[in-house]
């Protein structure tokens, strides 16, 4: 079993609840960690044979394009499309920071983690 991650992307984009949020966007930094059995990859060389991160980043941007209000459902639309295209994932787990969050005073991030299977039991 291994894992293949991406930390720190970071994004401009519209999520949230409060209008000032859905107009000016925000800085957002998504990490996403996906285990699974990656053993083939590591004796052939083979990216068929692994998570191909690439794919991973695609599948954050796309989302990260469409505004939401919660980072919660932000995370879960994240994984789902990971399990479509990895269904053999043991696990999936995807933290989303909003930087400055509009709360009234000063805080550097909201932060939530969402992770498969664990939260949908």
């Amino acid at each position: 079993m291994g894992k293949v991650s991406l930390e720190g992307i970071e994004f401009h984009a519209y999520h949230g609840v409060f209008s000032e949020e859905t107009k000016l966007g925000n800085r957002f930094t998504v990490d996403i960690h996906v285990d699974t059995d990656f053993k083939n990859a590591m004796l052939h060389d083979q990216l068929r044979d692994t998570v191909d991160y690439a794919k991973i980043y695609q599948i954050a941007k796309s989302h990260m394009l469409e505004p939401v209000k919660l980072l919660e459902h932000l995370a879960h639309l994240i994984i789902t499309d990971i399990l479509k295209i990895y269904p053999s994932s043991k696990k999936v787990s995807v933290t989303i920071k909003k930087h400055n969050p509009a709360i009234g005073g000063v805080v550097n991030f909201s932060v939530v983690t969402v992770s498969y299977p664990e939260d949908y039991a």
